[in-house]
C-alpha cells in the first residue's frame, strides 16, 4: 500500500499501461488530477486544447494513427458533452479512446441541486457512447477501475471505455495498492473447423473477393498473401483502405468492385461489415459469405453468413493461410482483367475535377508513409473512391458517423502521434471553423500539421443538395469567412494560399519545412458529386 491521492493513483495506473500522452483541459473538477500531472511531468506528456471537443479529437487521431490506446481528459457536464461528439466518432470508428472525466462532489451526485457542472446521469451518457464506463468511489478504488477499463479497451471489439471520478476522490489522500501488472489481454481463439471449412471454400472458390475493414488493420501482410494466393481482389472503402496497397493490381476501390460482385462465388469479410454489397448488390445461394470478426453481434447484422468465425484476423489469418494453402486450386492471374477495371474507373471518375488533380498532388507530397485525413468536403468525399493509399493506418476517415468537423482536430491528434512523418488534413471552409481554435494549441505545442482549406464559401455539400434535390431552395448554406492566410498567421501558424495544383504542391512543400502548422487555403467554386456511385443498383 502506498499513500497517494485519487490524482496520483490515476497518473501512476496511466503510466503503468504504456501511456506518455494526455490530451486534455484542466478545471476546477480536475484540479488534483493535473497536481500530479505536474509532478510526472517527465513521464506523461500533457496536450492541452482549447475545447473539449479538441481533446477528444486528437485522442482519436492518435488511436487511430497508432493502433494503440489514447487518452483524454475534460471537466463533467457541459466539458463531457462538448467531447461526446469525438466520443461517439471513436465507437463507430472502432477506436481504443479511453475518456476520462471529472465529476462533481460524490455526495452530489443526483441530486439535481446545481452543483458547478451537473447533470443528470452523466455516467448513464457515458455508458450509451462505450463499451464500458465505471466511476471512482475512493482513491482506493482507481487502480483497480484503470486496470479494468485497459482490459475492456484490449480484450474483445476496440471501442472507447470511461471513467469518472468525482473531485473529492481526486484529492483524498489514502492507503492505494497500484496494480502489480498491465491489465491481461485475452481473445477467443479461431474454431479449427470453421477454419477448415473457410479454407476449403476458398480455396476451390473460381472468383473469390476479400473485403476488409478497421479489423484487418495489424494483418495488412497476412491479407496480401492470402489475395495473392487466391488471386482475390481485395476492397476497403474508408477504414479498411491501405490494408492491401493501392498499387497492387488485387487492391480494389468499393465502387468498382460492384463488377466483381456480379460473379463472384466465395466472399470473405475480415473485420468489415461490407454494408454497401450486403444491403444493396445482393446475395444469392450461388454466393458463400465467411465472415471473420471479434464482435459475434455483428455476424448477421445485414446477412447472415454461411461461415462465422468470432476471432481476432490476428489469431485467424495465419491459421486460414495454412489450411487454405492446403486446399487450394490453380487459378489464371487476374492482373489483366483488374487492371482494366482499375483502368474503366478512372475514366468513369475523370469529371471529378478539380477533386482528383488536387488529390493527386497529395498523394505524391505525401510519399511513402505520409498520412492523409479526409474530410466532409467534396475533396474528402472523392478521397474515398479513387485515392490511392499505400499502407494500414495511412488513411483517416470519420466513417460511418460522417462528423462535419472532425478532421482539423483529428490530424493534430495524428501528428502527435506520428511527428516524423507528413501528415495532410483536407477540409471544407464550414468543417474547418468548427475547430479553428486548436490552430492555437498547435501552434503552442508545435504540431506541424498541413491543412489544406478548399473554400467555397458555402456549406457546399448542403447548397448541392438544395439546388439538385430540393427546386434551389437555398438556405442557411451560404457562409462568410475570415482570410484564411492571414487567420493562420494571427495565430503564429504559417499561411498560404494555393489556386491551382501545381501552386498547391509549392504550399505543401512549405509545410514540409516548419514544424509549426501549416494552413493553405485553396479558393474553389462548385465541384461536381460523387452521388452517382453512392447507391449501386441489385446485380444478385
Amino acid at each position: 500500500m502506498t499513500q497517494l491521492t485519487g490524482g496520483e493513483a490515476v497518473v501512476k495506473s496511466l503510466i503503468a499501461h504504456g501511456i506518455h500522452t494526455l490530451f486534455g483541459l484542466p478545471g476546477v473538477q480536475n484540479d488534483w488530477l493535473y497536481n500530479a500531472l505536474h509532478d510526472a511531468q517527465d513521464q506523461i506528456r500533457v496536450i492541452h486544447t482549447r475545447h473539449e471537443q479538441g481533446a477528444g479529437y486528437m485522442a482519436l487521431g492518435y488511436a487511430l494513427a497508432t493502433g494503440e490506446i489514447s487518452v483524454f481528459n475534460v471537466v463533467p457536464g457541459p466539458g463531457l458533452l462538448n467531447a461526446s461528439a469525438a466520443l461517439a466518432t471513436a465507437y463507430g470508428l472502432n477506436a481504443p479512446v479511453f475518456c476520462l472525466s471529472g465529476q462533481i462532489p460524490s455526495g452530489q451526485i443526483g441530486k439535481g441541486k446545481g452543483v458547478l457542472h451537473e447533470i443528470p446521469d452523466q455516467l448513464g451518457i457515458l455508458r450509451s457512447l462505450t463499451k464500458w464506463a465505471e466511476r471512482a468511489n475512493s482513491a482506493a478504488d482507481v487502480p483497480g477501475i484503470i486496470y479494468a477499463a485497459f482490459a475492456e479497451l484490449q480484450n474483445g471489439r476496440p471501442r472507447p471505455v470511461a471513467v469518472e471520478i468525482p473531485m473529492n476522490v481526486l484529492a483524498e489522500r489514502g492507503a492505494v495498492e497500484l496494480a502489480a501488472r498491465p491489465a491481461p489481454v485475452t481473445h477467443p481463439q479461431p474454431d479449427p473447423d470453421l477454419i477448415e471449412k473457410a479454407a476449403k471454400t476458398l480455396g476451390q472458390a473460381k472468383r473469390p473477393l476479400i473485403f476488409v475493414g478497421s479489423g484487418a488493420q495489424s494483418v495488412s501482410a497476412a491479407v496480401r498473401e492470402l489475395a495473392t494466393m487466391l488471386e482475390a481482389p481485395v476492397v476497403g472503402y474508408r477504414t479498411g483502405m491501405g490494408i492491401m496497397d493501392g498499387r497492387h493490381y488485387l487492391s480494389v476501390h468499393l465502387p468498382p468492385a460492384h463488377e466483381l460482385w456480379k460473379t463472384t462465388d466465395a466472399v470473405l469479410l475480415i473485420g468489415s461489415h461490407a454494408r454497401e454489397p450486403l444491403k444493396g448488390w445482393g446475395v444469392d445461394d450461388e454466393m458463400t459469405l465467411i465472415k471473420i470478426d471479434i464482435d459475434p453481434a455483428t455476424h448477421e447484422l445485414f446477412h447472415k453468413p454461411d461461415i462465422a468465425i468470432t476471432a481476432r484476423a490476428e489469431e485467424t489469418l495465419p491459421l486460414l493461410l495454412e489450411r487454405t494453402a492446403a486446399h487450394n486450386r490453380q487459378r489464371a492471374s487476374r492482373e489483366e482483367e483488374l487492371l482494366a477495371l482499375k483502368a474503366d474507373w478512372e475514366k468513369q471518375t475523370s469529371y471529378l475535377e478539380p477533386q482528383k488533380s488536387y488529390l493527386n498532388v497529395i498523394r505524391e507530397e505525401l510519399g511513402e508513409d505520409g498520412i492523409f485525413v479526409d474530410e466532409l468536403t467534396q475533396v474528402g468525399f472523392v478521397s474515398r473512391i479513387v485515392y490511392t493509399v499505400y499502407q494500414p493506418r495511412t488513411y483517416i476517415s470519420t466513417g460511418y458517423m460522417g462528423t462535419l468537423g472532425y478532421g482539423f482536430p483529428t490530424g493534430l491528434g495524428v501528428k502527435v502521434a506520428k511527428p516524423d512523418v507528413p501528415v495532410i488534413s483536407v477540409a471544407g471552409d464550414g468543417g474547418f471553423m468548427f475547430g479553428v481554435q486548436e490552430l492555437a494549441t498547435a501552434v503552442q505545442h508545435r504540431i506541424g500539421l498541413i491543412t489544406i482549406i478548399f473554400n467555397n464559401n458555402q456549406y457546399g455539400n448542403v447548397q448541392q443538395m438544395q439546388k439538385n434535390l430540393y427546386g434551389n431552395r437555398v438556405i442557411a448554406s451560404d457562409l462568410h469567412n475570415p482570410d484564411f492566410v492571414r487567420l493562420a498567421e494571427s495565430f503564429g501558424a504559417q499561411g498560404l494560399k494555393a489556386t491551382n495544383p501545381t501552386e498547391l504542391r509549392h504550399a505543401i512543400q512549405q509545410g514540409t519545412q516548419t514544424d509549426l502548422p501549416t494552413i493553405i487555403e485553396v479558393p474553389v467554386g462548385d465541384m461536381p458529386s460523387v452521388d452517382r456511385f453512392r447507391k449501386l443498383p441489385k446485380v444478385r
